[in-house]
């Protein structure tokens, strides 16, 4: 008996607006299967999948393992719904580095991932990974041209693929480059490509942006740059489990009418990733089952 037949998730995850994955490096050590089959237990509809999970060299995955992956999700009553740290492995990639032959070894692994990000089934991939962004101090512009022109390379795989890749803004403590909503959607216009776009990460839009993230996610999603979130607490844990509050931010996107997917994405895994994993999958529930229904109650005008 699984994990999923042993615990069905709670009747109320079929009836969310959006779907809410976990993003599995929170139980990498546990097998794959394994993986699955507590987050069906605990009622998220997917994991998102960080590649360095997978593989040493993730671009190394064959079609019949990715297929396999898809096979074990699905059996367990989730499904992949995309891949994040998406150059963390294997090591010496870069999107800014003026080197030949690294931007090509870099090229070909987005690409990889686009293409393995659509045989698992999903449809985002989040480019964060701040170690391979970096600007030098002697050609910081020609290494953020280079890091554009790479998003720019992968816009049309990845629409073709029906898959979209996501510019992640991260925070000035991570990066100096994107550290804004407004920097990514910059990069987003200007590429001017459906399989191009970016993302709000709540740690990171708290940290970096200069207004509140409800503000920042409620432009992206209207203009259509936004297409995907990330929910984490400035604490690095999960939501939840830190000061900051996430009411507004599920408030927004049931106004908004979003139906994409929010991910989990602590970093701190406290007290261990099952646990946090749980905690803040119930948190999320219950928000928005809380917010769903204050909504119905309140007096129409």
């Amino acid at each position: 008996m699984n994990a999923r037949s042993a615990s069905a998730p709670a009747p109320a995850a079929a009836a969310r607006p959006f779907a809410i994955a976990l993003c599995n490096e929170v139980l990498r050590d546990r097998p794959f299967e394994a993986q699955c089959e507590l987050a069906a237990a605990l009622g998220y509809d997917a994991l998102e999948v960080a590649p360095f999970t997978l593989a040493d060299d993730p671009a190394t995955l064959g079609t019949a393992e990715a297929a396999r992956l898809r096979r074990a999700a699905e059996a367990a009553g989730v499904r992949v719904s995309g891949l994040h740290w998406l150059l963390t492995a294997p090591p010496g990639l870069s999107i800014t580095s003026a080197d030949a032959a690294v931007r090509a070894r870099t090229l070909a692994h987005m690409h990889a991932m686009i293409d393995l990000c659509a045989a698992l089934g999903g449809d985002v991939l989040v480019h964060g990974s701040p170690d391979q962004r970096r600007l030098s101090e002697d050609d910081p512009e020609g290494d953020a041209e280079r890091a554009g022109a790479a998003f720019a390379d992968v816009a049309e795989h990845a629409h073709r693929a029906g898959v979209r890749y996501c510019i992640e803004p991260l925070s000035p403590q991570e990066t100096r480059f994107v550290t804004s909503w407004a920097e990514a959607a910059a990069i987003v216009r200007a590429v001017d490509h459906p399989g191009l776009r970016t993302m709000i990460d709540t740690r990171a839009a708290r940290l970096g942006e200069s207004e509140l993230v409800t503000h920042v996610l409620e432009r992206g999603l209207r203009d259509g740059t936004v297409a995907h979130v990330h929910l984490n607490d400035r604490n690095r844990r999960g939501p939840g489990q830190g000061d900051d509050g996430f009411a507004d931010v599920i408030g927004l996107l049931l106004r908004e009418g979003y139906a994409g997917t929010v991910a989990v994405e602590p970093f701190d895994y406290h007290p261990d990733g099952a646990t946090a994993a749980a905690r803040a999958i119930g948190y999320l529930q219950g928000l928005i089952e809380a917010l769903t229904a204050a909504s119905h109650a309140a007096p129409r005008e």
